[in-house]
């Protein structure tokens, strides 16, 4: 039976208080309040903790997922030629290699700058249901953006400084991402697309073959930026080239983590309409320690149907590319305890997750341990080795 974690859940406005500069005057009862919800989250943040929190009640953000996330789909299963030109019409790429037809995943993603005025004008084209796709990702993503800012200046409130705030304004952007997580029916149709085009074209440049269904989307691993903030996900039912949003078949994001003190995988239960914010190793390095980094998947639940598929929009935070760790004061082993204890699970992690302490050295820029990071868990081949794709 599925083991399940229900995310401790801050309320937008209390989020902006804890991260305002200004001393509003507060009753005691409220700063004590206040000061409770502030210990709670980094408890859940820091060692110990999962390494996520959820944020209800955003008021910008109401109904902007539910018009983004159902066009990953669509996207997705588009005609090559046709998805190339609506993508370029507003501004997007996609940093997944979208002629593997046997992927699991399509995304398409949007690097914004903090602090740049949203232009909602420049992502209407009319491109018929895609007309407001462009308009719609900024402002989602700004949105998002801004949370995960205020998360990191309740963090460094309490931590003493401004490491985590300044390390994300020094980049100075931050990428979206909106995500679709196929179907078994999607891969089938992408296959056949593909395989059609081929015929006509004589492309050589698109090899189909069997789809080894994983039980993951996602495989294991850790973000290696300061924040990954996530809308709660969205999980559609298809028939062909039509679908409708479900409820999650399993109660549950899909999402699992492996928690430190549980020592076991759980699976990640979030209010729905509520966004996710998850540590990534760059932050728990920045506080020395303060803060843990969450080791996650997103698990397929093959068991239920061919037509099931996940959307959601992920924003990452991230210090700047020259941004260097300092070491002092944080011992390395400690952010690996939990991967030596002797058990099966932690075992196969720990053969396929590399630890942090085999990544980073003192003085290393983020660059250079992004780049060693994706090294050792991808390799050459771009892909971590399939033993690796077991669901706990």
């Amino acid at each position: 039976m599925e083991e399940t974690l229900e995310l401790y859940e801050v309320t937008h406005q209390d989020l902006q208080k804890l991260a305002s500069e200004k001393k509003p005057s507060l009753h005691d009862e409220e700063i004590r309040r206040l000061d409770s919800v502030s210990k709670e989250m980094m408890h859940h943040l820091g060692r110990g903790g999962s390494g996520l929190l959820s944020v209800s009640g955003v008021p910008e953000a109401g109904s902007l997922p539910k018009t983004l996330l159902p066009l990953a789909r669509k996207l997705t299963l588009l005609d090559r030629d046709d998805r190339k030109r609506v993508l370029k019409d507003h501004n997007l790429g996609s940093d997944v290699p979208l002629k593997n037809v046997n992927r699991t995943v399509s995304s398409f993603a949007m690097q914004m700058k903090y602090g740049q005025g949203l232009d909602l004008n420049a992502g209407v084209v009319d491109d018929g249901e895609f007309k407001d796709l462009g308009s719609t990702f900024q402002e989602l993503r700004f949105c998002m953006m801004e949370l995960g800012l205020s998360v990191a200046r309740v963090c460094d409130k309490f931590i003493g400084g401004r490491e985590l705030e300044q390390s994300l304004l020094q980049c100075g952007s931050a990428k979206g991402r909106v995500i679709h997580y196929h179907s078994i029916a999607d891969n089938a149709a992408v296959i056949k697309e593909a395989s059609t085009r081929k015929q006509h074209s004589r492309s050589k440049d698109c090899k189909s073959g069997e789809v080894e269904h994983s039980d993951l989307w996602q495989k294991w691993h850790y973000d290696y930026g300061v924040f990954t903030v996530l809308t709660s996900p969205m999980f559609l039912s298809s028939m062909g080239f039509k679908s409708h949003e479900c409820e999650s078949p399993n109660g549950h994001t899909s999402l699992q983590v492996f928690h430190p003190e549980q020592k076991r995988a759980m699976m990640v239960k979030a209010t729905k309409g509520s966004f996710i914010v998850q540590v990534g190793e760059a932050a728990e390095v920045l506080s020395k320690g303060k803060l843990h980094a969450s080791l996650h998947s997103v698990l397929r639940p093959l068991k239920l149907g061919n037509n099931l598929s996940r959307e959601t929009f992920i924003v990452f935070l991230q210090p700047s590319w020259s941004k260097t760790f300092s070491l002092q004061n944080y011992l390395l082993e400690q952010s690996d305890d939990h991967v030596f204890d002797h058990n099966e699970m932690n075992t196969i992690i720990h053969k396929f997750i590399p630890p942090l302490r085999s990544r980073l050295r003192d003085g290393m820029a983020f660059a250079e341990f992004a780049r060693e990071t994706t090294k050792l868990y991808y390799g050459g081949g771009g892909l971590q080795p399939n033993r690796c794709s077991k669901a706990f």
